[in-house]
């Protein structure tokens, strides 16, 4: 029996709240602000994965490509249990990523905060912290350590919560990338300011994926709203039908952290984003 998707980002969002207690202990949120570069504007992750306008009648432009270090998750248990985050941020700056997504929640998905600074001091590719984002600390954290944007859920989060972060994280000079699933979340993400979308083709109550929720609310997201299709996107023919639509960007993570050869299947799945072919 599947567990309602509530109860799955409460048990979430649970874990986050005492970890980031411990983390605020440790370090407090005014020694965060204190240690902070000179902020930069935000827009530097959704500029790198905004795909632009083809000329009437010309081809298709690129999709942008959204590489993702994940070590493990709910849905599929553990991907690559020893992969090293900065061997795989080489491999995906030398195969063509517009930017780069970090999955740093350390209870369900084996990720590490401590990442970030390594990964942003060795390639230049924007890069996204993808956590369960339910306090302001986590967005100065996000930022003293060097990210461009963070993941915000629609699912997990109310209106006025979602509201208030996508502006934080701003001032801040962070981007956010909130995360929908279904035709509901999509008004309230574009009400609370969002103009980075990213389309989860996960259902949250079954885990179970499917391409039809990328297609079906990309013409749905507005022309100036950069949209991003996110999981279940492992082969040439997905981005290819993707390329075909409005879609700005397209995460890969769970291709690339089990394949053989991380940089070969790269190499096949950027050519696939181009519109061309490889043997």
């Amino acid at each position: 029996m599947t567990q309602p998707a509530t109860d799955f980002l409460a048990r979430i969002a649970d874990d986050r709240r005492r970890r980031i207690e411990a983390m605020r202990l440790a370090v407090p949120g005014h020694t965060l602000r204190a240690a902070l570069a000179p902020t930069r504007p935000a827009g530097r992750l959704e500029r790198a994965l905004r795909r632009g306008s083809a000329r009437a009648g010309g081809p298709a432009l690129p999709l942008k490509l959204l590489c993702e270090f994940k070590r493990a998750s709910p849905s599929r248990g553990v991907l690559n249990a020893g992969a090293d985050p900065l061997a795989f941020a080489r491999i995906y700056a030398a195969g063509g990523a517009a930017a780069m997504s970090l999955v740093t929640e350390p209870d369900h998905f084996h990720g590490d905060l401590a990442w970030v600074a390594p990964v942003r001091a060795a390639v230049a590719l924007p890069l996204l912290v993808k956590d369960f984002v339910i306090d302001s600390y986590q967005l100065l954290d996000a930022a003293a350590r060097g990210a461009d944007g963070v993941l915000l859920l629609a699912a997990l989060l109310s209106d006025v919560q979602m509201q208030r972060l996508i502006t934080e994280a701003r001032l801040l000079g962070l981007d956010t990338l909130v995360e929908i699933h279904d035709d509901d979340e999509l008004p309230r993400a574009l009400k609370a300011g969002a103009t980075l979308i990213g389309i989860n083709n996960r259902n949250l109550r079954t885990f179970e994926v499917d391409l039809a929720t990328s297609l079906r609310l990309v013409p749905r997201v507005p022309p100036l709203v950069t949209a991003v299709a996110e999981s279940g996107l492992s082969t040439p023919a997905d981005l290819e039908r993707l390329r075909e639509t409005r879609c700005d960007a397209v995460l890969i993570g769970e291709a690339l952290m089990t394949a053989a050869d991380p940089a070969a299947t790269l190499a096949t799945l950027a050519a696939a984003a181009r519109g061309a072919s490889r043997s």
